[in-house]
């Protein structure tokens, strides 16, 4: 679910927010996944377009900038700010 990089912050709850992009919702609210040695549950999940990501949400999905995060949530295709992204936003139980 997390790349490689982000695992070790995902398990130490550093990190509470995802943009993924997906043709569908592949979580739910209240479902925990294993992930990185732990479980996450979801807390919230909402389809918006990438320009409405918040700075707050780049800082916790653990990149450095908005374009950072763009090239990490196109491994599925291309995101322009009109591209509809999925917000995941999660703890560690």
């Amino acid at each position: 679910m997390f790349s490689r990089d982000l695992r070790g912050a995902v398990a130490r709850g550093e990190l509470t927010v995802s943009v993924r992009l997906w043709s569908r919702p592949q979580v739910r609210v209240g479902g925990r996944y294993p992930t990185a040695g732990v479980l996450i549950e979801i807390d919230s999940l909402e389809v918006l377009p990438f320009s409405a990501v918040t700075d707050d949400d780049v800082r916790a999905s653990g990149e450095t900038d908005r374009e950072a995060l763009r090239v990490r949530a196109a491994h599925s295709g291309p995101i322009n700010d009109g591209t509809l992204v999925y917000r995941v936003e999660f703890h560690v139980v």
